[in-house]
């Protein structure tokens, strides 16, 4: 499947939708957040405390995620070794979306917010349970999650990074369906789920983390 470059855009297509199914369970869970403290701590107990999601899901999402990246690196790097003398007369705003030309670089910054996610929330996380073996507080993930809001400049790098995630969700989604063979009579309703879906998933994290901002400051 890996030995064209097709079968490596599949490839690249299929981590990309387990990734957005991610993404979407995790935004379900953290909206929560913004009505219903009690609901956000059950859910996310449940999630971190789950045989299942820990020591299964877990690696699958962590592996599905560093597929991803690199795939995506190693398919830039074909696309460019493939026209190495092109560039000299390529007008790439004439010739493809700006979205498009440059998601090696959107992707490095989404790369770069999980990181900094994971510096947040996951690294504690294992660090409570695995490291200091702490008593479970089922109570204890609200106030860890509002409490990671509290800085400005946080909120401000969160609230950027999502930015790119929406640029690079946009043109993933369309492209991803189009590797899948999607290119049919149902290809314009499919982009346009893909733009709403791109836009509003980001922007929905991006109120999530204003809105427990702005409540902190409020209080």
């Amino acid at each position: 499947m890996f030995n064209s470059s097709i079968g490596r855009k599949v490839a690249m297509a299929l981590s990309g939708v387990f990734l957005i199914v991610f993404l979407a369970q995790h935004f379900l869970i953290n909206i929560t957040s913004v009505f219903s403290e009690e609901i956000f701590n059950l859910l996310s107990h449940f999630m971190g405390n789950n045989p299942l999601v820990q020591f299964v899901l877990q690696p699958i999402l962590i592996a599905g995620v560093l597929f991803h990246f690199i795939m995506g690196f190693v398919l830039d790097w074909q696309n460019r070794k493939a026209r190495p003398v092109s560039y000299a007369m390529y007008k790439g705003s004439k010739n493809s979306m700006f979205v498009s030309r440059n998601m090696i670089i959107s992707g490095i910054v989404v790369l770069s917010f999980l990181g900094l996610h994971f510096y947040d929330f996951w690294i504690p996380e294992m660090d409570y349970k695995y490291i200091k073996s702490l008593p479970e507080d089922p109570n204890r993930y609200y106030k860890e999650l509002v409490h990671r809001f509290e800085n400005p400049y946080r909120v401000g790098l969160y609230c950027f990074s999502f930015v790119f995630l929406a640029l690079h969700l946009v043109h993933g989604l369309s492209s991803s369906t189009q590797s899948l063979g999607t290119n049919n009579k149902y290809s314009e309703i499919i982009k346009k789920i893909s733009y709403i879906f791109g836009i509003s998933i980001p922007l929905g994290f991006c109120f999530i983390a204003l809105f427990h901002f702005i409540t902190f400051y409020n209080t």
